[in-house]
């Protein structure tokens, strides 16, 4: 750790995921699979731990910590609580507008309670026929005056949303005019705005405690002090957001692939067959050095490309290539970890199984992973 402030965050996320999180996660999971729910207690053992705030000015709530740290904390959460490190992935992704591209009035207005602890946030960028292709979003925000305008009004859906009706402010992307890419904006909408309605939570194969659903802006009205930028600056905004983001999914696959590799490793010590353990045939032994490189690897691509993002350097291909990385070896990793354990691994008796089908969205969202390779492969032959 580069402090030891930082490692003392690091000591307080694993006492908290011990003491509150593990004795939990293996039930809510489960009945969150038929009743989708929001672990809502976590966040707020969370954000009253300062957890939720880690990378964002102390002067505004935050704890002004190294991208490193804050991404090494989202680890620890995750490998403990896949659905609940997401989620404070997104909330973080939430706050990053207004920190970075926010007015000092906005900043002093808006970030204090969104870095408080006690408020959680949604992004709202994906639509269903606008995921990877951004600049085909429909949500319109319309201006009361084209001139000066006191306020706007957002029509539209937003798809695949976390804390879709849970969260208390929405980051949305709406389209102010037709000028495709260059024709998107960034506002804050209050999660109690008239007009914002939801729709039921998707079924999903995993992260079932990551509730995730459609946003329907019908009308909503929106004050103009909440529009993050300059009108038409929402695609840069969107994009440079995203850089970020993926890091905090890099980190928490690196967790969850973790999580698996040492289940498996604890049972291929204690299961005997042929009178010894099965961890000495070489063959097994060799799969559990590889999934090991796996994880060490991802932990690298994260950790390189955060402390180009805390020294103020370029970082946009380093994200690209730890999120890509580090999801598609937590995928190798936890089917890797179900056939450690074989048949048992196969069974809900043990988080194996779970840690495989949490796995596999991590190469989607964010960004899926072959958008990842056209950014990496752009930026290679543009330089």
């Amino acid at each position: 750790m580069p402090s030891e402030e930082g490692q003392d965050l690091i000591d307080l996320t694993r006492e908290i995921c011990a003491k509150e999180l593990a004795p939990v996660v293996d039930e809510a999971e489960r009945a969150a699979a038929t009743t989708p729910a929001l672990p809502v207690e976590a966040f707020r053992v969370l954000g009253r731990a300062g957890l939720l705030s880690l990378p964002y000015p102390e002067e505004y709530g935050g704890a002004d910590q190294p991208y490193e740290v804050y991404l090494q904390v989202v680890e620890e959460i995750a490998s403990v609580w896949m659905s609940v490190a997401v989620g404070v992935s997104v909330h973080g992704l939430t706050c990053y507008p207004v920190a970075t591209f926010g007015t000092e009035a906005q900043k002093a207005a808006l970030l204090p309670d969104m870095l408080s602890g006690d408020q959680l946030g949604a992004y709202c960028l994906s639509e269903r026929s606008a995921g990877s292709d951004v600049a085909a979003m429909t949500t319109r925000a319309t201006a009361d005056d084209a001139g000066s305008p006191t306020t706007y009004r957002l029509k539209g859906t937003k798809a695949w949303i976390s804390h879709a009706g849970h969260a208390d402010f929405y980051t949305t992307f709406a389209r102010t005019s037709d000028d495709g890419a260059r024709g998107l904006s960034c506002f804050v909408v209050p999660g109690d705005s008239s007009g914002l309605s939801f729709g039921t939570p998707e079924r999903k194969m995993g992260l079932h405690c990551d509730t995730v659903g459609e946003v329907h802006f019908e009308g909503v009205e929106v004050a103009a002090d909440r529009l993050v930028g300059k009108p038409g600056q929402g695609m840069s905004i969107a994009l440079s957001a995203l850089d970020s983001g993926r890091l905090g999914i890099a980190a928490a696959a690196t967790g969850l692939a973790q999580a698996a590799l040492d289940r498996a490793v604890d049972y291929a010590k204690d299961r005997q067959q042929f009178g010894r353990p099965i961890g000495d045939n070489q063959g097994l032994a060799f799969l559990l050095a590889d999934m090991e490189a796996a994880v060490t690897s991802a932990r690298a691509a994260y950790l390189h490309a955060a402390r180009l993002r805390d020294a103020g350097r370029p970082f946009g291909k380093e994200a690209a290539v730890a999120k890509l990385v580090a999801t598609d070896n937590a995928m190798r990793v936890t089917t890797d970890a179900v056939q450690v354990l074989g048949g048992a691994g196969y069974t809900q008796d043990f988080p194996l199984e779970r840690y495989m089908r949490e796995a596999k969205v991590t190469q989607i969202f964010e960004g899926t992973n072959q958008i990842q390779r056209l950014v990496i492969s752009r930026q290679l032959l543009r330089g």
